[in-house]
């Protein structure tokens, strides 16, 4: 196993420390270190993409393991985010709805021995999650910072939605009906 996919499976095992530090407020600094797990998970997806790019370390388990990472990552936080009200449930499930709609495709494509990387757009998308994220769990109580979060929260929803659209018809033939 290359080192890019070991940093994609340590961000998988991140998630659960995350969630421990979000939801146990007992611990002294609980937020704090719920932050900096999430941030260290977030900058962990650019440096594995990076390294795997620049070193020519691409693999399928790493083109499947990733964006599955990501999406664990940034689901687990969002039902964190609806769990303490400060996420509506629409975007909630439009957003969880949209993952398990691509991780389905991705079956399928593999199914017939395709391997479906992610697109700009779907980087886009998981890039404004991650920042909406990292926003959310701040969640300082400005009337500016509440404006941001705002923009990031519907900005987030928005991307999910295009990003799902262009990975739909820029791979319907995956879904040919016979």
């Amino acid at each position: 196993m290359n080192l890019p996919n070991k940093i994609t499976i340590f961000r998988v095992c991140m998630i659960p420390v995350f969630l421990l530090f979000y939801l146990v407020d007992t611990i002294p600094f609980h937020n704090v270190i719920a932050l900096f797990v999430f941030i260290v998970a977030c900058l962990s997806d650019a440096v594995d993409g990076h390294l795997a790019r620049k070193y020519q370390l691409v693999t399928n388990f790493g083109k499947f393991m990733d964006p599955l990472a990501d999406k664990l990552l940034v689901c687990t936080a969002l039902l964190c985010f609806l769990d303490s009200g400060t996420l509506p449930l629409l975007v909630v499930v439009v957003i969880i709805a949209r993952e398990f709609i691509i991780s389905g495709f991705r079956t399928v494509a593999a199914d017939s021995g395709v391997v479906l990387a992610a697109s700009y757009w779907g980087k886009f998308k998981t890039a404004s999650q991650m920042v909406m994220c990292v926003l959310l769990i701040l969640h300082l109580h400005f009337p500016w910072f509440a404006v941001l979060e705002t923009v990031f929260i519907w900005l987030s929803f928005a991307l999910t939605i295009i990003s799902l659209l262009d990975y739909l018809i820029k791979n319907r033939s995956v879904i040919k009906v016979k």
